[in-house]
């Protein structure tokens, strides 16, 4: 080990620790030696299908099936990580046998984040053009959705920043992030700075929630940040409804965009209004695809109207919601809102 990554060293044994002990991570330990380390460990993968009662044969289907997607490096890595991201969110449709129905294979369960098995690694040698080793890599039932490189506080976060993204290039270990779904850096004075594959530096995110954890966090930035982002049912949440392959490019929310979603979620359970003051700039379009797509998932029947008062914004939020795959109507005058309107109850009386 370097000098330098000597005096990074107590920052990383205290983060592994606060994993383990604070946020119930399972240790797998330094895998810095360790031979054939994986962005799919399939035996740990295999362990948890098998815990959930899927038979032997759907989960070497549904493991082959996110392997070779994942391994596809012909495409960018753009859209092999929408791809897999698509198998993560949605599961994979694989089949017994020929002639057989597909059955879905979750290999998340979304619904219950407790029964999941998450794991934190350290060291994780990964062998590419150029070897790479991640400082932190966390694990959910073996598949790698998240990578943290940590530098000692006098160092700057974007350090850790730019080599997560030199990470993501050809030269190094580009293969390996075709799971990965947070990319994050931090130190102890900065705290805590992320994004996802591709992100450039400037639009690296900060955790700006205040006060303290549920869990308690009244350390430095860094371990505050880290327990709030990376609590089991906030990260699984954060991938599940946070997340968007926007045009060629994938985002994650910010954390005025996170909790003023989930403020309306509240709201809309309770079938009641309310208004979320945007400033320029904020995000609005962004929290309108992840509150519509809540609506469309969660609450059965329902239908979302969005009214403008601008043609530039009528146009740029349809473009939005087409660059992420979700269909939208865009009505050409007052008439054609009306028979849409009356087209819509129709169907739902139908």
């Amino acid at each position: 080990m370097t000098i330098v990554g000597q005096l990074e060293r107590p920052t990383q044994n205290r983060v592994v620790e606060l994993f383990t002990d604070r946020l119930g991570y399972k240790n797998l330990g330094d895998w810095k030696d360790r031979e054939n380390n994986s962005h799919i460990e399939e035996k740990l993968l295999r362990d948890y299908l098998t815990e959930r009662g899927v038979s032997e044969t759907l989960i070497t289907r549904a493991i082959r099936e996110l392997t070779n997607t994942a391994g596809d490096q012909i495409k960018s890595l753009y859209d092999i990580n929408k791809e897999v991201y698509t198998l993560l969110r949605y599961g994979v449709k694989v089949s017994e046998g020929v002639g057989e129905n597909n059955q879905t294979v979750w290999l998340i369960d979304w619904k219950n984040p407790e029964k999941n098995h998450f794991a934190v690694a350290e060291e994780v040698t990964i062998r590419g053009e150029n070897t790479k080793r991640p400082d932190v890599v966390l694990y959910v039932n073996g598949i790698a959705l998240g990578v943290l490189e940590l530098k000692r506080s006098i160092v700057s976060v974007s350090e850790g920043i730019r080599q997560n993204l030199d990470n993501q290039t050809d030269r190094f270990i580009r293969p390996f992030f075709s799971t990965i779904q947070i990319v994050m850096a931090g130190n102890d004075t900065e705290g805590l700075r992320y994004g996802v594959i591709e992100t450039p530096e400037k639009y690296y995110l900060k955790s700006k929630e205040e006060g303290e954890t549920e869990i308690g966090a009244k350390e430095n930035l860094l371990d505050r940040h880290l327990l709030q982002l990376c609590d089991k049912k906030r990260f699984l949440e954060i991938l599940h409804n946070f997340i968007v392959f926007d045009g060629g490019i994938k985002k994650i929310c910010r954390h005025n965009q996170y909790f003023g979603v989930k403020e309306t979620q509240k709201f809309l359970k309770r079938r009641e209004g309310g208004i979320i003051w945007h400033t320029q700039g904020s995000g609005k379009s962004l929290a309108m695809v992840w509150i519509a797509k809540w609506i469309r998932e969660n609450l059965p029947d329902s239908r979302v109207l969005i009214v403008t008062d601008r043609t530039e914004l009528d146009e740029q939020i349809e473009g939005v919601f087409k660059g992420v795959d979700e269909q939208i109507y865009r009505t050409t005058s007052g008439e054609d809102l009306i028979n849409q309107l009356i087209l819509l109850c129709q169907i739902k009386l139908n």
